[in-house]
């Protein structure tokens, strides 16, 4: 019963930290996302594809899936495309890197509460 309580505070830990880092990174994640979907209109454009098809590519690309379904032909488009790969990779780094941190910021704390739990502990009192 402690244990459960114990790892939902943690759960709780966790989704304040990663909302407080996703308020930080936002601008950031917005703007890498709206920079691919305008790279992936101009690919759309100069293949002629329709707006959906363009948004459905990027985030193929982006998500580094490559279905194959929707290439792009020429050098330009092609080059755009590794462009929108690479600020995919960018883009789920920055992710990552949040998760990790909220969850190094909720396990600290979570440590450091039983260190004090321990400590609160009467000395006569032996640990097993």
């Amino acid at each position: 019963m402690k244990r459960s309580r114990q790892f939902r505070q943690i759960r709780r830990r966790f989704r304040l930290a990663l909302w407080e880092q996703l308020r930080v990174v936002w601008p950031i994640a917005s703007g890498l996302v709206a920079f691919q979907l305008v790279l992936g209109t101009s690919v759309s454009f100069l293949q002629g594809w329709p707006l959906g098809d363009a948004f459905y590519f990027t985030f193929v690309t982006v998500l580094t899936i490559g279905y194959g379904d929707l290439v792009p032909k020429g050098f330009l488009a092609r080059l755009i495309a590794m462009v929108i790969g690479f600020t995919g990779i960018l883009l789920t780094g920055l992710v990552a890197a949040v998760g990790v941190r909220a969850l190094d910021q909720a396990t600290d704390e979570s440590v450091e509460s039983s260190r004090v739990n321990h400590a609160a502990e009467p000395s006569g009192r032996e640990n097993t």
